[in-house]
């Protein structure tokens, strides 16, 4: 799913971010809390994705 593998890249891409935000610097913090915020849009995509997924596997039976 590609909603989940936006969530893995961005995870990846914030690290070194995120050491710099845990050592005070203010613009990396800033960085961190917006690649929290995709990843929290592209999680919704993933459970949106699960519902319907779950929603069309119920149709067949």
């Amino acid at each position: 799913m590609e909603a989940f593998e936006r969530i893995k890249k961005i995870v990846a891409e914030c690290e070194e971010d995120l050491r710099k935000a845990m050592g005070g610097n203010k613009a990396a913090q800033t960085r961190v809390r917006k690649s929290m915020q995709e990843i929290k849009e592209a999680a919704q995509q993933v459970r949106v994705g699960m519902l319907e997924a779950r929603e069309s596997e119920a149709k067949k039976d």
